[in-house]
C-alpha cells in the first residue's frame, strides 16, 4: 500500500469529499503513523478506525474519544509528541468500545508522575452501558464474532468508566476554550456530541460516520433514527467549520458541515416518515420492509453508502422502536420451533434434498432471498445432510458476495462457514479462514465494506454494542 504523509492529509480528505477517493487510506491507518494530524491551529487528530481528536487549551490538552485497544499506545505516543502538556480531561462521545479503550496509557503515565489521572466525562448512560456489557460479555461475544468474522474475540469486561456524568448538557472550560457537551440519542442512548465555538469546531461521535447511519443494527440494542435527525438538525445550526466524525475524514468549510448533516438528517426523516405512514395504514412489518423507498440520490453522497449498516435494518429497528417485537403475522405470535416447521415444509415438498436443490435452482435464477428461505428450511430439517449444507453454504456464500454492509455480510458468511463445516467434516473456525480477507477478519483487522486496494467501503468501523 502507498505510504502517505501526514501534510498530504487534508489534500486528501478534499478528494474524498469530492468522491474523487476512498476511505481506504483513512481507515488503513496510513496517515496516523507519523504522529497527530494538525487539522487546524491547536486541534490535532488521529486518523484511524476510529477516531480521536485532541484539543490544546493552553492549559492542558482535552481528548475526544480515545480510541480502541490497537490505537491505545500509539495514541500516546502521538499525544505526547503532540504536546508536552499533560492531558487533562478525556470526553466520551458514548461508550462503544472502540472509543473508549485508549485512556489507560494516559493513566498510567499521571500515576508514575505523581499527578492526577485524566478526568473522563460522558452521558450518565455510559455507565449504565459498562454494566451491561459486564453483564452480557458472552453474548457481545458471540454477536461480534459473527458481525466481524472473528472466530477469537472475546468481549471485554473491564473498563474505564466515567469520573463525571452529566444528563443533558454541559459546559466544560479547560484553559481558553470551551467545550459545549450535548446529549443526544442516535446509535447509542448514550451520545454526546461536543462544540468548541471558539474554534468552531465539532465533534460529531458516531452521530456522523461517513456511512448510512448505524441506525439499524440488526444484532444490537435499540437506536433512535428519529432523535438521530434532530440532533443532526441541531447540529446544523452551530455554524461549525470544521467537523471532526468518528469515524471517516474530517468536513472541512462550514458550506459543506451543513450540506452533509443536511443530507444525513433528511436521510433519516425521509425513512421515519414513510415507515410511520405505512404502520398507521396497518401493513404488516413484511409490507413496510418492501415498500418503504429509499432515497437513492441520498445514498450516493460518498458520505451516506451503506458500506456498515443499511436502509432496510434501520426500518426494521423503527419498527421494534415504535411497534414492538410482533411483526403482524399470527403465525409468528406463539410459533412452533423453528425445526419442526422445517421438518413439515420438508416432507411436504418430498424432502430435505429437493427443498435445497430448489434454493440452487431460484440462486441461479438471481432469486438468493427466496434462495435463503429454502436452504435455511432445509438445513433446519436435516441438520447432517451433506448434499443440504452443500448448498446452504453456496447459498450464503453468494448472498455475502454480492452484499454492501458489514453487517448482512458478516451474518451470511458466517452462515456459509457453518454449513462448509458440516459438508467438510472440519469446524467453523477452518471454514471462516479458508479465504485471504477470512483470515484477515479473523485476525481482527475488522473493517467497514470492502476495505483493500481495490474497493473501499466508504463508512465506520469497530465493534458496537
Amino acid at each position: 500500500m502507498t505510504e502517505h504523509k501526514p501534510t498530504d492529509y487534508l489534500s486528501y480528505i478534499d478528494r474524498v469529499w469530492q468522491g474523487e477517493d476512498t476511505l481506504l487510506a483513512h481507515l488503513s491507518g496510513a496517515y496516523s503513523g507519523a504522529g497527530l494530524v494538525p487539522v487546524r491551529e491547536r486541534v490535532g487528530f488521529l486518523p484511524a478506525f476510529a477516531n480521536v481528536a485532541v484539543f490544546d487549551t493552553g492549559d492542558g490538552l482535552v481528548l475526544v474519544d480515545s480510541g480502541d485497544l490497537r490505537t491505545a499506545a500509539p495514541l500516546h505516543a502521538a499525544v505526547r509528541a503532540f504536546s508536552e502538556q499533560p492531558v487533562s480531561t478525556v470526553v466520551y462521545t458514548h461508550g462503544h468500545v472502540d472509543h473508549v479503550f485508549g485512556v489507560a496509557p494516559f493513566d498510567a503515565q499521571a500515576d508514575s508522575e505523581g499527578r492526577p489521572r485524566p478526568e473522563v466525562i460522558a452521558h450518565e448512560a455510559v455507565t449504565a452501558r459498562f454494566d451491561r456489557y459486564v453483564s452480557t460479555a458472552g453474548y457481545n461475544t458471540w454477536i461480534n464474532r459473527r458481525q466481524f468474522g472473528v472466530p477469537s474475540l472475546d468481549w471485554p469486561s473491564t473498563y474505564r468508566y466515567p469520573d463525571t456524568t452529566y444528563r443533558d448538557r454541559m459546559t466544560v472550560e479547560r484553559g481558553d476554550l470551551t467545550f459545549e457537551l450535548v446529549h443526544a440519542k442516535g446509535e447509542t442512548d448514550d451520545s454526546t456530541y461536543v462544540w468548541v465555538p471558539e474554534l468552531k469546531t465539532l465533534c460529531t461521535g458516531d452521530l456522523f460516520i461517513w456511512n448510512t447511519p448505524n441506525a439499524g443494527n440488526p444484532q444490537k440494542v435499540q437506536r433512535y433514527p428519529e432523535d438521530w435527525a434532530r440532533a443532526l438538525r441541531a447540529m446544523q445550526e452551530l455554524g461549525a467549520e470544521l467537523l471532526l466524525p468518528g469515524h471517516g475524514v474530517p468536513i472541512v468549510g462550514r458550506e459543506r458541515v451543513y450540506r452533509a448533516l443536511d443530507d444525513t438528517a433528511r436521510f433519516l426523516e425521509s425513512l421515519c416518515e414513510q415507515t410511520r405512514t405505512l404502520m398507521n395504514a396497518g401493513h404488516r412489518l413484511d409490507a413496510v420492509l418492501h415498500g418503504v423507498q429509499v432515497p437513492q440520490e441520498l445514498l450516493r453522497k460518498p458520505y451516506l453508502h451503506p458500506a456498515y449498516d443499511e436502509p432496510e435494518f434501520v426500518v426494521r429497528n423503527l419498527w421494534r422502536l415504535w411497534g414492538g417485537w410482533y411483526d403482524q403475522n399470527p403465525a409468528h405470535l406463539k410459533p412452533a420451533p423453528d425445526a419442526a416447521v422445517a421438518a413439515e415444509f420438508a416432507n411436504a415438498a418430498g424432502g430435505a434434498a429437493v427443498l435445497a436443490r430448489r434454493a440452487l435452482k431460484l440462486l441461479e435464477e438471481g432469486e438468493p432471498r427466496l434462495a435463503s428461505h429454502l436452504a435455511e428450511t432445509a438445513a433446519l430439517a436435516a441438520p447432517a445432510d451433506v448434499e443440504v449444507a452443500r448448498i446452504r453454504a453456496r447459498v450464503y456464500g453468494r448472498r455475502a458476495a454480492g452484499e454492501t454492509s458489514t453487517m448482512a455480510r458478516g451474518v451470511f458468511n458466517w452462515a456459509a462457514a457453518e454449513s462448509a463445516a458440516v459438508a467438510e467434516g472440519t469446524d467453523l473456525e477452518t471454514e471462516l479462514t479458508r479465504s485471504t480477507d477470512g483470515r484477515k477478519r479473523a485476525a481482527g483487522m475488522i473493517s467497514v465494506g470492502v476495505v483493500d486496494e481495490d474497493e473501499c467501503g466508504c463508512g465506520a468501523s469497530g465493534e458496537d454494542g
